[in-house]
């Protein structure tokens, strides 16, 4: 399977930015599947930054760079990304234009002893509300994502009721700011043992090298996510160390076993190899669908070939 890059991005990019989308109902939960009006939704989305930030502290470059990348997963039938950092709104405006929903992550010290301080706690539920007060009501709003993947060690620090209780609290945060709008947490295997029924749809980071393994890890995932939708925020594979062809068919088999699993959605991690995390450019993993210019990979022509 041969990828033929499109010979006129100025072109598909102007083309699309002239395509308004009509404000579709936002989207709400229905058994096991998201909708937007009468609409079953099937995600079929990438992640998307963050980038290095720029002096205003930006972290998703300028209007035209994303211009160019939303135009180009649109062209491969990508039709929902997922955000680590708070976008701003040209990004979500730019997000409607090409038809594109945002997962939106909202960015806070889950990483440390959070709990510890009862301010630093306040502080926390201050910034999820302005940061979802930024995007409130906003129709390329997929939901908003309160947490990912809090340590385990974290977990075990406090206790689980610890932290669900304070995860809910971040919950009703959200949804105060924000009241039509779905939020979830993303988790992962270490912790799939939290209880958290208040949250709209599950969401897990799942990466298993297994088809074998994987399927039957959505099928116990699928029965913890009980009657609510379950979508797989993260899977892929790095190209660095396994090579681009041994990602490209690894991932066909991981989307294609989500879906016929019964998820909602999948988000592959992630768009580009471009990456910035922890203050630092991340050079040594190769996750993108593309090259840090932007270069499609193989992987990308799978993905956009792969039916729900």
């Amino acid at each position: 399977m041969i990828y033929s890059p499109p010979q006129n991005m100025a072109a598909i990019t102007q083309s699309s930015v002239n395509f308004l989308v009509s404000e579709s109902p936002r989207p709400s939960v229905r058994g096991k599947f998201l909708f937007a009006g009468d609409e079953k939704l099937y995600l079929r989305g990438v992640t998307y930054g963050p980038f290095r930030p720029d002096d205003s502290g930006n972290f998703y470059h300028n209007p035209k760079v994303v211009e160019r990348d939303f135009a180009l997963m649109v062209s491969n039938h990508i039709n929902a990304i997922r955000t680590y950092m708070i976008p701003p709104r040209w990004l979500l405006d730019t997000a409607l234009r090409f038809g594109l929903r945002v997962m939106v992550g909202l960015n806070w010290e889950q990483y440390i002893t959070f709990l510890d301080q009862a301010e630093r706690a306040r502080n926390i539920e201050k910034r999820v509300r302005a940061e979802v007060r930024a995007c409130a009501g906003h129709p390329a709003v997929l939901c908003y994502v309160i947490g990912n993947e809090i340590p385990a060690s974290i977990v075990r620090w406090y206790g689980h009721r610890r932290v669900e209780r304070f995860l809910e609290r971040l919950y009703w945060a959200a949804k105060t700011e924000d009241p039509d709008g779905l939020v979830t947490y993303v988790n992962y295997p270490t912790t799939e043992y939290l209880q958290l029924p208040f949250i709209d749809f599950v969401s897990f980071n799942v990466y298993l090298e297994s088809q074998d393994r994987l399927e039957a890890y959505l099928a116990r995932l699928q029965n913890i996510a009980g009657e609510k939708p379950l979508i797989m925020a993260e899977l892929g594979l790095d190209s660095q160390r396994n090579g681009e062809q041994a990602q490209a068919i690894s991932l066909d088999w991981q989307v294609r076993t989500a879906f016929e699993a019964g998820c909602a959605g999948a988000f592959v991690f992630s768009w580009t190899d471009e990456w910035y995390n922890g203050g630092v450019e991340v050079e040594d993993w190769d996750f993108g669908l593309t090259k840090r210019d932007r270069c499609p990979k193989l992987s990308l022509a799978y993905f956009s070939h792969l039916k729900n």
